[in-house]
């Protein structure tokens, strides 16, 4: 026989207290556990998966924070580590002031500029002082006394040296012409001797910089 329907309103039978408990004894539905109460079946409880321990990595599988070894084989930061790791020091090569162990702009001693202003500034006082004809004298002692020493002074020196000579030889042709022409060509000396003088101061200003200057309208006498 089939059990009436209910009427609205009418609890569930598990709602109902039981009557079996003990008079005096309320009757309390079952609820959701309290949070940190292990639920239902061993699930961990409301909020998600108890916190990593120390010895286990953050989310993500990454170590953490600082806990990366610097990057290996790259230099400290500034672009350069200390000496003796493999990279060059702050300044260069390892030459004192960041240079190329050449002090004093291009040469490897005070002994090496001092010659080669020698040889370039001493043209063109041997050219006044000799008449236009002795402006050679000077580069040719740099030559001498220094050259086979230092390729530094040889190169300068050799530059003057070609320089003076091919104006010495013009200058004289100058004369020559101006006498034969009864000096009708008599400013062809003067420019024969103010061009070893001027290009010559030229040459020892560039040679206190370190560079040894391209004399024009030269023969190379002297390799």
């Amino acid at each position: 026989m089939t059990e009436p329907p209910r009427p609205p309103g009418a609890g569930d039978p598990g709602d109902r207290p039981d009557p079996t408990a003990p008079s005096g004894s309320s009757y309390e539905p079952p609820t959701a556990p309290l949070s940190g109460a292990p639920g239902a079946g061993g699930y961990p409880p409301p909020g998600g998966y108890p916190p990593p321990t120390g010895d286990q990595p953050p989310s993500g599988g990454y170590p953490p924070p600082g806990g990366y070894p610097p990057p290996g084989g790259y230099p400290p930061p500034g672009g350069y580590s200390a000496p003796g790791v493999g990279y060059p020091t702050a300044g260069g090569y390892g030459a004192p002031g960041g240079g190329y162990g050449v002090p004093g702009g291009g040469y490897a001693t005070a002994d090496d500029k001092t010659w080669s202003l020698i040889a370039h500034f001493g043209g063109p006082v041997g050219v006044i002082v000799g008449g236009s004809l002795l402006g050679w004298v000077a580069p040719l002692i740099a030559l001498s006394a220094k050259g086979q020493q230092s390729p530094t002074v040889r190169a300068h020196a050799t530059a003057s040296l070609n320089f003076q000579i091919t104006w010495a030889i013009a200058n004289v042709i100058g004369f020559v012409l101006a006498i034969v022409t009864c000096g009708v060509l008599f400013f062809i000396p003067i420019l024969t001797a103010l061009v070893p003088i001027i290009f010559g101061i030229i040459g020892g200003v560039k040679a206190t910089e370190g560079v040894v200057y391209r004399y024009p309208a030269s023969y190379a006498f002297k390799k």
